[in-house]
């Protein structure tokens, strides 16, 4: 026989549970996370005086910051590589009529009206395609105020701006993300083992249909 691949393995381990995330998909979401927590906290060091009094050596927390700014993105692109990561790139893309339908449902936070959802809810695709596009916004500004030559002077006062305010946001929406996660401690289990309760998915992503269990995801 075969062997078995870690995906297949894991699915026959846990009776009653389905595989939600591969593992190179929860590695490149810890790596992901690492580097945004980097981000964040160095950031915070830079701009509120008391964090900045406390932690001192401000030369080396404008180095961690930035090149963690920088290597932000390379985790995704390591990510590339899995056909498992890059098929859920294509479901986060994809924005259908089921997914208005629960956008409404949250927005007006009726409990009533049945949310009905893929393997990614609409607030999830909403999420991580602002986060996408704000962190790519954030690097670019970025790049324009710490290569000090590369624009005149007023265009890097507009990168400042923008790449500060786009900080706020960004920490109060990751913030708002680990609230909901921090709520929900089936999906926090499935982020961390790869497999959620076949109940939870039922409930919550009730349009999901997932991989049998005796095929292995890439």
């Amino acid at each position: 026989m075969p062997p078995r691949s870690d995906q297949a393995a894991e699915r026959t381990t846990h009776p009653g549970r389905i595989l939600r995330f591969s593992r190179s998909e929860r590695w490149i979401h810890r790596a992901t996370a690492a580097l945004m927590g980097l981000c964040v906290v160095s950031a915070a060091c830079l701009y509120l005086p008391p964090l900045a009094e406390l932690v001192g050596r401000r030369h080396f927390v404008v180095t961690v910051h930035v090149w963690s700014g920088l290597l932000l993105g390379a985790p995704f692109l390591l990510g590339l590589a899995s056909r498992a990561f890059r098929a859920d790139l294509r479901r986060l893309g994809r924005f259908g009529p089921h997914d208005r339908v629960w956008l409404r449902a949250a927005l007006r936070r009726d409990r009533t009206t049945t949310r009905p959802a893929g393997k990614f809810n609409a607030g999830q695709k909403v999420y991580a395609g602002w986060l996408a596009g704000a962190v790519l916004v954030m690097a670019g500004t970025g790049v324009l105020m710490w290569w000090t030559g590369l624009v005149p002077l007023v265009r890097r006062t507009a990168a400042t701006f923008v790449h500060d305010w786009l900080a706020l946001a960004v920490g109060l929406v990751v913030a708002a993300h680990i609230g909901k996660a921090l709520a929900d401690p089936e999906a926090r289990r499935g982020l961390r083992t790869g497999s959620v309760g076949r109940a939870w998915a039922d409930r919550e992503h009730p349009l999901w249909q997932p991989e049998p269990p005796g095929r292995p995801e890439p």
